[in-house]
C-alpha cells in the first residue's frame, strides 16, 4: 500500500562518532518536515561507526517506492538485525536499548504528530465527505446492570459500555505504535458521530472521577469512542395480564441530522449487545434481547437506525405472596359467618364488614405501583372477584335475616320482665330465655286458636279444653307445617321485592314454632356453593392468565408506538 497523504522518510545520520551521538530521525509529512531527537544514543562506543556503510545499504534497500508501507516496525527492524549480524553479544544489549529509545521518543513526540495531522483538518466535514458513499459507524453494547423498570411510569434503565468505531482515513499515521489512546479533549477536534436515542428520557455520561470516556485511534484511522452511559428509555407497556405479563422494552439509536445516504449504522457483530456475567434483574426474567438495523423515514428524509428489544418476563412470586394469597383467606374467612348462628347478628356483619375493608386496603396498595390505564388488569379481576365473594356474604346474611330473623326466637324483654324471670328459674338465663319464648308462643297460640274457632264454627266442646293443652296442641300443628306451600322461587321473589304482607306472615309462623337454635337453609347451601364456585373461578383464572403467553414480533413502526 501507498499512503497518498502522509510520505515517511527516515534518514538517519550517522556521519561519525560525533554525529551519531547527536543521531535524529526526521518526520516528514505533506505537511512539514519535523526532527524527533535521540540523545541516548549517545552511549555507543566508536565500534558503532564501522558499521555505517552496512546499515545505510539495509535502510536503502527497504526505502523503495514499493516498500513505503513497511512502517516504523520494519525499518527499525532492519536496521537492528544489521546491527546484531555484526556485533558482539554486547553489542546487543545497546541495540536493544537503542529500539527502546526510539520508541520511547517516537512516544514522548505524539503530540506534535497529532498537532502534524490536525493542521488542515475539517471536524465538521463526514470522513467520506466527497467521496459518494456513506459513513459506516458499527456498535456495540455491554450492559453492566438493568433496572429498574417502572410500571407507572413505563419507562426502564440500565448501566452500559457504548462503543461506536468508524474509520477517518484523514487521522492514519505510520509509526512504530499501532494505536494512540488520547485524551477525550481531542474529541472536540476531530469529528465524531451525533448519535441519540430516539425513545431516552434522560441519560447521562458518568462523570466521577474524571468523564469515563476513551478514545483510540490506529495506524489506519480507524476510531474507537467508548462511553459509560446511564439510559433512561421509554418502554411501553401492555398491562392487561399483570402480574402474569410479558414486556419488550426497546432501546433505538440512530443519527439526530446525517440520512442513510451521509451516516450509516451496523451493529458490529453477532455479540453486539452483551451482558455483565451474573446480571440479573429484581423483578423480570429476561427471556431474550434481539437486535436489528432498518430504515426509519423522517419529514426530513430516511434514517438509519439501530433496534435491540428486551424481552422480559415478571416474577410473580411477589404478588402471590403479597396480594393473591391473602385475598383468597379473606374470602375463605367471610365464609365463617355461614356457621355463626343467625342470631348474632353483630357478629356476622361486622365479620363482613371486616373482610371487605381489609381487601379495600390490599387493593389500593396493589394500585399504588401501577398507572392509571383505561383497562382492567389480571389483579384487577382477582380482586373484583375476591370483593363480589365478600359483599355476596353479606347478602346472602340480609337473605337469612330476611327469612328468619325477626320473630325466631329472639323476643325484647324488659328488664323488670327479665329479673323476675331470672328469679323464677334459679338464674339459669338460657332456662329464663326458654320460658319467655314458651309464654310468648302459649300467648300467640291462644289467639290463633280463638280466632279460627269463630271463622270456622268448630265444635264447643273444644272450647272447654284447657288454655294450656290447646296452645300445645296449636303450637304442635303449626310447627309441623312446612314452608312449601310458597314455592321457592317464589320466597325468592318476595325478598327480592320486599313484601310486607309476607313478611308478616312469615314472623307469625315463625313466632308459633317455640324454637330458636334452628339452621336457615339458606346457611346450609351457602356452605357448598361459596366454596365450590370460588374454587371453580379460581381455575378458570390461572387457565386463562398463567398459560396465555404473550409472542414478541417487530413492530413496524417501533418510534411511531413510543410517542403514544
Amino acid at each position: 500500500m501507498v499512503y497518498e497523504n502522509l510520505l515517511i522518510t527516515c534518514i538517519v545520520l550517522l556521519l561519525g562518532k560525533e554525529a551519531f551521538a547527536k543521531g535524529a530521525i526526521y518526520l516528514t509529512t505533506k505537511n512539514g518536515t519535523f526532527p524527533i531527537m535521540l540523545t541516548s544514543f549517545k552511549s555507543h562506543d566508536s565500534s558503532t561507526s564501522g558499521d555505517t556503510p552496512k546499515i545505510l545499504s539495509a535502510i536503502a534497500n527497504n526505502l523503495s517506492r514499493d516498500n513505503i508501507d513497511g512502517h516504523w516496525d520494519k525499518i527499525s527492524g532492519v536496521l537492528f538485525s544489521s546491527f546484531l549480524n555484526d556485533t558482539n553479544d554486547k553489542n546487543n544489549a545497546n541495540l536493544w536499548k537503542t529500539k527502546r529509545s526510539i520508541n520511547d521518543a517516537v512516544s514522548k513526540n505524539i503530540t506534535l504528530v497529532l498537532e502534524n495531522l490536525l493542521k488542515n483538518y475539517e471536524n465538521s466535514q463526514l470522513p467520506t465527505h466527497g467521496k459518494g458513499y456513506p459513513t459506516v459507524v458499527q456498535t456495540n453494547i455491554l450492559i453492566r446492570s438493568m433496572g429498574p423498570v417502572s410500571e407507572l411510569d413505563m419507562d426502564y434503565s440500565m448501566d452500559c459500555y457504548f462503543r461506536q468505531y468508524w474509520r477517518d482515513t484523514r487521522l492514519s499515521f505510520l509509526g512504530p505504535i499501532r494505536s494512540l489512546s488520547l485524551s477525550i479533549k481531542m474529541l472536540e477536534r476531530i469529528w465524531r458521530p451525533d448519535t441519540y436515542f430516539y425513545n431516552g428520557k434522560h441519560s447521562y455520561v458518568h462523570t466521577i472521577t474524571v468523564p469515563n470516556k476513551l478514545l483510540r485511534i490506529s495506524q489506519h484511522g480507524d476510531i474507537l469512542y467508548s462511553m459509560r452511559l446511564t439510559i433512561k428509555a421509554k418502554c411501553p407497556m401492555e398491562l392487561r395480564n399483570f402480574p402474569m405479563d410479558r414486556q419488550s422494552c426497546p432501546l433505538i439509536l440512530g443519527s439526530y441530522a446525517y440520512s442513510n445516504q451521509q451516516l450509516v449504522y451496523q451493529w458490529q457483530n453477532s455479540q453486539s449487545v452483551n451482558f455483565v456475567p451474573g446480571m440479573t434483574l429484581s423483578q423480570f426474567d429476561l427471556i431474550s434481547f434481539p437486535y436489528r438495523n432498518f430504515t426509519f423515514t423522517r419529514r426530513e428524509g430516511d434514517f438509519s437506525v439501530l433496534q435491540v428489544s428486551f424481552n422480559l418476563q415478571r416474577h410473580t412470586g411477589y404478588f402471590l405472596i403479597q396480594v393473591y394469597v391473602p385475598c383468597i383467606l379473606i374470602v375463605v374467612l367471610s365464609w365463617v359467618s355461614f356457621w355463626i348462628h343467625r342470631e348474632a347478628t353483630s357478629d356476622r356483619v361486622g365479620l363482613g364488614i371486616t373482610t371487605v375493608l381489609t381487601l379495600s386496603t390490599i387493593s389500593l396498595d396493589s394500585r399504588t405501583d401501577l398507572p392509571k390505564v383505561r383497562y382492567a388488569t389480571a389483579l384487577d379481576w382477582f380482586l373484583l372477584m375476591s370483593f363480589f365473594y365478600c359483599i355476596a356474604t353479606l347478602l346472602e346474611f340480609a337473605g337469612v335475616h330476611y327469612f328468619t330473623k325477626v320473630g325466631s326466637g329472639e323476643i325484647v324483654i324488659d328488664d323488670s320482665e327479665w329479673e323476675d324471670l331470672i328469679e323464677e328459674v334459679g338464674g339459669d338465663a338460657f332456662a329464663a330465655r326458654q320460658l319467655a319464648v314458651r309464654r310468648r308462643s302459649s300467648v300467640r297460640s291462644g289467639n290463633n286458636f280463638s280466632f279460627s274457632t269463630a271463622n270456622e264454627n268448630h265444635d264447643q266442646t273444644d272450647l272447654t279444653q284447657k288454655p294450656e293443652q290447646t296452645a300445645v296442641r296449636l303450637t304442635m300443628e303449626r310447627t309441623t307445617q312446612t314452608e312449601v306451600r310458597v314455592p321457592r322461587w317464589r320466597q325468592l321473589l318476595y325478598c327480592l321485592a320486599g313484601d310486607d304482607q309476607y313478611r308478616r306472615q312469615r314472623q307469625r309462623e315463625a313466632g308459633n314454632r317455640g324454637h330458636i337454635n334452628s339452621v336457615s337453609h339458606i346457611d346450609k347451601a351457602a356452605r357448598v356453593l361459596f366454596p365450590a364456585s370460588f374454587a371453580l373461578l379460581n381455575f378458570f383464572y390461572w387457565m386463562i392468565y398463567a398459560l396465555s403467553n404473550d409472542t414478541f414480533a417487530w413492530s413496524d413502526n417501533p418510534i411511531n408506538t413510543l410517542s403514544h
